[in-house]
C-alpha cells in the first residue's frame, strides 16, 4: 500500500511512483500531492491500489462526489491516479475509467487603472511597492516575481528574464519549443517595445491629477 509520504521507509510501490516522478522532473508539491491522492484511494478502497479495479475507480469517483469533493480536487486525484496506473503500474486501462469534471470557467475581477494606483499608494513600503509594480507592469505571477534576481533585469532593452516561469518554462515569449519560439523571435523585441504598461497609464493618471489646471 501506498504510506505516508513523510515516512522513512515507505513501500515499495511507493518508491517506485516517486521513481517515476523523479525521472520527469515532477516538482516536491506535485509528488507529495500525488503519493497523497493515491494514499487517499488507497484507504477508500481498503486494499493496496495496486490491486483496484474499474469498478474501485467509479466507487471512489462517486464518493468524491457524494462528499461535495469541488471539480478541482476531483482533477487533481484523477491527475494523480492515473500516473500511478499509466506510469507505475503500466495499467493504462484502468486509467482510461477516470473522469475529469469540467466547470465553467469565471471571467476574473479586473481592477481599474485608479484601483491599481490606490493599491500601489497603500503599499508598506518601497519593497512591496515594487513587487506589486513588477507584478502589474509585467503580467508576472507571485511566484515569478519573488524569484527575480537583478541579473534577469535588462535594462538597456527594458526586458525581464523570468525562469522557471510556470510548467517550469524559461524563453521571453514563454514558448516550450525552440521552433515556435524562433517564429517570433525576429519580431519579439521590437514588438514587446511598443506595448505600453499599465505602469504608464497610472503615471499618466497621476501627471494629469496633479496639474495646475485641473
Amino acid at each position: 500500500m501506498i504510506t505516508d509520504p513523510s515516512h522513512p521507509s515507505g513501500s515499495a510501490l511507493r518508491e517506485r511512483m516517486i521513481e517515476d516522478m523523479n525521472v520527469r522532473g515532477f516538482t516536491e508539491d506535485t509528488r507529495r500531492d500525488y503519493i497523497r491522492c493515491v494514499k487517499r484511494f488507497a484507504a477508500f478502497i481498503g486494499r493496496s491500489p495496486d490491486t483496484a479495479t474499474a469498478e474501485d475507480l467509479r466507487r471512489f469517483q462517486v464518493h468524491q462526489t457524494q462528499t461535495g469533493m469541488q471539480p478541482l480536487g476531483v482533477n487533481s486525484a484523477v491527475s494523480a491516479l492515473r500516473f500511478f496506473f499509466t506510469v507505475t503500474l503500466d495499467r493504462p486501462d484502468l486509467s482510461r475509467r477516470l473522469a475529469v469534471v469540467h466547470q465553467p470557467r469565471k471571467l476574473p475581477l479586473v481592477l481599474s487603472v485608479e484601483e491599481v494606483a490606490r493599491l500601489l499608494e497603500a503599499a508598506p513600503g518601497p519593497k512591496y511597492k515594487a513587487a506589486l509594480g513588477t507584478a502589474y507592469g509585467a503580467g508576472l505571477r507571485v511566484s515569478e516575481v519573488v524569484a527575480l534576481k537583478v541579473s534577469d533585469i535588462d535594462s538597456t532593452r527594458m526586458l525581464i528574464r523570468v525562469e522557471q516561469g510556470k510548467g517550469r518554462k524559461e524563453v521571453l515569449l514563454g514558448h516550450a519549443k525552440l521552433d515556435t519560439t524562433a517564429l517570433y523571435a525576429r519580431v519579439a523585441t521590437n514588438t514587446i517595445r511598443t506595448v505600453t504598461s499599465p505602469l504608464d497609464r497610472i503615471k499618466l493618471l497621476t501627471q494629469d491629477e496633479t496639474r495646475p489646471d485641473r
